[in-house]
């Protein structure tokens, strides 16, 4: 038992001597990886798949990594996405053109374990956490009138209804992969610069989605607005729920349209990253 206390006092004490922390900021951007059906394009002469993920795009993080030796750290940070434009509905068709986009506005967290190849090469490893924000759904579309319906309307032919609306998803609680693999540069006294390749991979699970924007106009043929604001958020069209609730499982009797099936949808990227970083004083003693 006394082996073993003084076997853990010399650890702790090798580790305070050499304890370093330092903080760093970085921005960077991803590309997709492991990219899964998104959406479709749709034309008169066919329908193409659209894949990608939501992890594509640009990124702010924060991060403070504290080392125990000159090898090992852990590191704890704070992130957001500003993810792209991923096309969810592209439609021409005769009478129906649909253009729907959504992208990614994501707060996360990561925990890892850093390891020093080198003074300059470092990979760390470790949880990715979603911690809050959305994915916002941004949908035009015009629809063409037949002519019983225009002229029902009052409306001349090839008059359109234009609808715009915004429409926010939210998801469970995940938890993903962070790896990166990174060179560090330094600059003399406690800064330094840094780049790094980082993966992550994850996926979240749809909880509900809110429409938050909604509005429908009617125009004649060359977009002359006739009738404003037909339907709104506090008027919603048939076929439209404020609110909708994703599940698991759904009954072939259910007559609640508010429930949809869930679904997972892709965070997953590769991305490269560019930094600084601040060392502390009083960290490693020689």
């Amino acid at each position: 038992m006394k082996q073993k206390l003084v076997l853990l006092a010399v650890f702790l004490m090798s580790t305070m001597s050499y304890a370093q922390f330092e903080i760093s900021a970085s921005t960077g951007y991803a590309l997709s990886s492991a990219g899964m059906k998104l959406g479709e394009t749709v034309t008169a002469s066919g329908t193409e798949n659209y894949y990608g993920s939501y992890g594509n795009g640009a990124n702010v993080q924060l991060r403070g990594t504290y080392f125990f030796n000159d090898t090992f750290g852990a590191d704890l940070a704070f992130g957001y996405l500003h993810g792209d434009d991923q096309t969810i509905s592209d439609v021409t068709m005769p009478g129906l053109e649909v253009d729907a986009v959504a992208r990614a506005r994501a707060f996360g967290a990561s925990a890892s374990i850093v390891y020093k190849f080198t003074n300059n090469i470092y990979g760390r490893f470790g949880a990715l956490l979603k911690l809050g924000g959305k994915t916002e759904a941004v949908v035009n579309q015009k629809s063409t009138f037949s002519d019983a319906e225009a002229a029902f309307l009052g409306l001349p032919q090839g008059s359109y209804s234009e609808t715009d609306y915004v429409e926010d998803y939210h998801g469970q609680f995940p938890l993903g992969f962070v790896g990166a693999l990174g060179y560090k540069f330094d600059l003399g006294g406690n800064f330094g610069l840094f780049v790094e390749a980082e993966y992550y991979g994850i996926s979240l699970k749809r909880k509900d989605s809110e429409i938050v924007e909604f509005n429908t106009d009617f125009k004649t043929a060359d977009g002359t607005v006739v009738a404003e604001g037909v339907y709104t958020i506090d008027n919603l069209p048939a076929g439209y729920n404020k609110k909708t609730t994703y599940v698991d499982e759904l009954s072939h009797t259910e007559s609640d349209d508010s429930k949809e099936l869930s679904q997972k949808v892709p965070y997953s990227s590769f991305g490269l990253n560019f930094g600084v970083t601040y060392k502390f004083n009083g960290a490693a003693k020689k």
